[in-house]
């Protein structure tokens, strides 16, 4: 367990400490009263049952005391929970986008990321779009999570992160096939080095290599960016057509209505990525996949292009 990595986790665990409490509490005491009773008052020691009279200050005794607790529980709980749904009015505003089945983040400053990079001890508030199905917002180690909802107005989270270092981020609704493997993190800076990596576009931007393979390259940007959950490499049909032994080939598609054959090249590539819904392959539906502009540079464009080639018999 991660302690004191956001301002929520003390209030969150508390109540959760209080709860705990009283349960192991009443969990313990009851089971040694059974215990007691079966002991004291089994057949051997009472052959002859003895009538039990009314008692009001007994009956007032276990309604009061389970009142108290209730209400102490739901007093914690709340005093935890109330925090999370007050954003400031001041704070670093980053979005949050989800789609089956990846997370990215999109700063004031137009820029996108696969991770969420935050500075520490400042307030982030977090503008929560979900672009097809119901997804969740969860980051354990923070104890906060909210529900991404398509179309839900003013949906949103925020939290304060109280030391330095990289947390997970895990989609807490099921929202599909890969589900399970919907996962992001947050990195956690000290504000100088935020603000450097915030101000400079070539910040954590990893150097390619000269003599880099595009395939793999390829490779790895289609596993990041989810696209192996709807297009297979071996063939078969997923929700999308598949990315094996296509390339060069002549091709029908739905244009506008019409139907038309067209060639399976890197301008096909690069129109299916930032406009999926311009030519839809024959047996596929519209409206699977949300476009990637400003997500996908054309340089991984050419990437992911030569990972598809590679994929030809």
């Amino acid at each position: 367990m991660i302690l004191g990595a956001s301002t929520f986790v003390e209030g969150v665990d508390n109540a959760f400490l209080v709860i705990l409490g009283i349960s192991f509490f009443f969990v313990i005491g009851l089971t040694l009263t059974i215990i007691l009773f079966l002991f004291r008052y089994n057949e051997k020691r009472n052959p002859k049952p003895t009538p039990v009279k009314d008692s009001i200050t007994l009956e007032l005794t276990w309604t009061i005391i389970p009142i108290i607790l209730v209400l102490g529980m739901f007093y914690y709980g709340y005093v935890g929970w109330i925090p999370m749904k007050r954003p400031p009015s001041e704070g670093i505003t980053v979005t949050a986008n989800a789609r089956m089945w990846t997370f990215n983040f999109r700063y004031e400053n137009g820029r996108v990321t696969d991770k969420l990079y935050v500075p520490k001890d400042t307030a982030i508030i977090v503008n929560l779009n979900a672009l097809d199905v119901l997804h969740s917002f969860y980051i354990p180690a923070f104890r906060l999570k909210e529900d991404m909802v398509p179309g839900l107005p003013n949906n949103r989270t925020w939290f304060e992160a109280t030391k330095t270092g990289t947390y997970t981020i895990f989609c807490a609704e099921y929202c599909g096939l890969q589900h399970s493997y919907m996962i992001s993190e947050v990195v956690v800076m000290e504000p100088d080095e935020f603000w450097a990596w915030y101000d400079d576009p070539d910040a954590m931007t990893e150097e390619i290599p000269d003599d880099a393979d595009p395939v793999l390259l390829g490779r790895q940007i289609v596993e990041r960016q989810g696209c192996l959950a709807c297009h297979s490499i071996d063939g078969s049909s997923l929700v999308g057509p598949t990315f094996a032994g296509r390339y060069g080939e002549t091709i029908t598609v739905t244009t506008g209505g019409q139907q038309r054959e067209i060639l399976y090249d890197e301008d096909y590539v690069k129109r299916s990525i930032y406009d999926p819904d311009a030519d839809i392959t024959i047996g596929f539906r519209p409206g699977q996949m949300f476009s990637y502009e400003g997500e996908i540079s054309e340089q991984e464009v050419e990437f992911i292009t030569e990972f598809i080639k590679s994929l030809n018999p």
